[in-house]
């Protein structure tokens, strides 16, 4: 396994309500990202939101990462289950097993996102890269 480290900064952020009733909102946000770090790319992540009262939230969604890792190019996306605690954001994420295209065919693994409230955010990911 290899442990890559890092950082993106939210390019754009788009979240539109779906249900709103006593006091709790359901959402969609469209957000896309640039990564830095040992992933150097463009992320583009839909995530559905459940905002409490008191905004904190629970969020699931898909984030596609497009970009170089280890020297090597492609794609692959990221199934995401986090939390807003109203201060930062944290998630957990797994790479989509046959979602990785190009020079990263068959990456897997996972690692773990924060971003406090904000346009940053900074991640950890352990990665098994295909051979070649």
């Amino acid at each position: 396994m290899t442990t890559l480290n890092g950082g993106f900064q939210v390019a754009s952020w788009s979240e539109d309500p779906y249900d709103e009733r006593d006091g709790r909102r359901l959402t969609r946000a469209s957000v896309t990202q640039r990564f830095e770090g040992d992933v150097a790319g463009d992320g583009a992540a839909q995530w559905l939101m459940a905002y409490q009262p008191d905004g904190t939230a629970r969020f699931v969604g898909l984030q596609l990462v497009d970009g170089v890792l280890a020297g090597r190019r492609g794609t692959f996306v990221l199934e995401t289950a986090g939390q807003f605690d109203g201060q930062a954001a944290r998630w957990e994420a797994t790479v989509v097993p046959g979602s990785s295209t190009g020079e990263l065919a068959d990456l897997t693994g996972a690692g773990r996102f924060e971003a406090p409230h904000g346009s940053k955010a900074s991640y950890e990911l352990q990665v098994e890269l295909p051979e070649g």
